[in-house]
């Protein structure tokens, strides 16, 4: 949707991910200029409006509980002779934003107004060109590196991104789709970060897209297929991106049954039917290195620890604590209710288990957190006793079928 906005002519994309933050990005690059269109079933039309041609939207851009959504067209605006307000839910309202706002100060964008602490609501005022810069992240955040390059492509100059460890890479992969000059380097001791330089002011032009399934939203039925006895589960055109497949890694270390069937190109991207059999999993020491390409798939994973024989330490989760809720407290306090035996030392999660199926029986609070729901609903599918959650509403902003297609898998999800 966003580069579909920010390129001349028509994009068309197909396998769209219809959940609440997509939509809501969507409204927003209406509100800036761009026509859309549903098609029909993840089939979506685009006529963007070109770089330099967004204008002022009438009301507030409202993100809902969209928090890439809103950071990343926070680097759009930031970029752009535009004025726009942003806003979202209470869980998004409590969400850090000072780290997209400071590169984007650097480039030239005004903040109007802010909430305490630099969250939204907010007004942002871009300049007529964003000063190109060279910007090395604070912590590894494709969200940050995201937004700093969508404002750099009204830079006139080189705007160089450096990042000590390297994060999801789609941006990158979509820039040059649509037409844009990106270059990747390795950085850093032992090539693990990487410097990413994005020449200004391209002319972005409408393409095709098809986009490969979410591997984040993957994870909630190949953990309940490797948990529950007797699954065998047929994941398709799942996204093989080796910077978005650390839950796989891990899962694949613990003993998991996983095999990848038919790999293919689609979308600029490496995808694979993922076959999923119910395993017997072991502990592991999972590194804190590899929290970037699995940050959103922890909570999941801790549910498939309390399974594992042994005991699984979880590195480095300092991020999940600025996630939709505090996740590293919510997951601790989920597993507490469930008579699962952990402990967080510092920034790390240790889940012990023996092999067998946890007590389950606790109702989990979320936090209005999507991934926390569907994690502990995971859990429930095979604990001893029914797991409750205390909302599920927000289930819809990332995977509005998953109650259904879990239901249709066997699940017994009700409420």
């Amino acid at each position: 949707m966003i580069f579909g906005l920010l390129s001349i002519g028509e994009t068309r994309v197909e396998g769209l991910l219809e959940g609440d933050d997509v939509l809501r990005t969507a409204d927003a690059a209406r509100a800036l200029g761009a026509s859309i269109e549903r098609l029909g079933e993840g089939r979506w039309r685009v006529k963007g409006v070109g770089i330099g041609g967004l204008g002022d939207p009438d009301g507030v851009l409202d993100f809902g509980n969209a928090g890439t959504g809103s950071r990343l067209m926070m680097g759009v605006v930031g970029g752009q002779p535009v004025t726009a307000t942003f806003d979202g839910d209470a869980s998004l309202r409590k969400r850090p934003m000072r780290r997209i706002l400071d590169p984007l100060l650097k480039m030239g964008t005004q903040i109007v107004s802010e909430a305490e602490g630099g969250r939204v609501p907010l007004t942002l005022r871009g300049p007529s060109e964003a000063i190109p810069i060279t910007y090395e992240t604070p912590v590894a955040s494709a969200q940050i590196k995201s937004a700093v390059l969508l404002a750099a492509l009204n830079a006139p100059g080189i705007t160089t991104v450096i990042e000590a460890a390297a994060t999801r890479d789609h941006t990158e992969r979509m820039l040059r789709l649509f037409g844009a000059d990106v270059s990747v380097t390795p950085h850093g001791p032992g090539g693990h970060g990487r410097s990413i330089a994005l020449t200004g002011q391209p002319t972005l032009r409408g393409t095709d897209v098809i986009v490969p399934a979410d591997p984040s939203s993957a994870a909630f039925p190949l953990v309940a297929a490797l948990i529950v006895p007797g699954s065998e589960v047929t994941i398709e055109g799942v996204m093989m991106n080796p910077l978005r497949i650390g839950l796989i890694t891990t899962l694949l270390e613990m003993g998991a049954d996983i095999k990848r069937l038919n790999e293919r190109e689609e979308g600029g991207e490496t995808v694979a039917d993922l076959r999923v059999r119910a395993s017997r999993l072991r502990g592991v020491d999972v590194p804190a290195e590899r929290a970037p390409a699995m940050i959103d798939e922890y909570p999941v994973l801790a549910v498939a620890a309390a399974f594992a024989e042994g005991t699984t330490r979880m590195n480095g989760l300092h991020e999940l604590r600025v996630k939709e809720s505090d996740r590293l407290a919510a997951v601790a306090d989920g597993l507490a209710a469930n008579g699962i035996d952990h402990t967080i030392e510092g920034d790390d999660l240790i889940v012990r288990g023996d092999g067998s199926p946890p007590r389950g029986g606790g109702t989990v609070a979320t936090h209005l957190d999507h991934r926390i729901a569907m994690s502990f609903l995971v859990l429930g599918l095979a604990a001893r006793d029914p797991v409750t959650v205390d909302d599920g509403a927000m289930i819809a902003t990332s995977f509005p079928s998953f109650t259904p297609s879990m239901t249709a898998l066997g699940a017994a999800i009700a409420g």
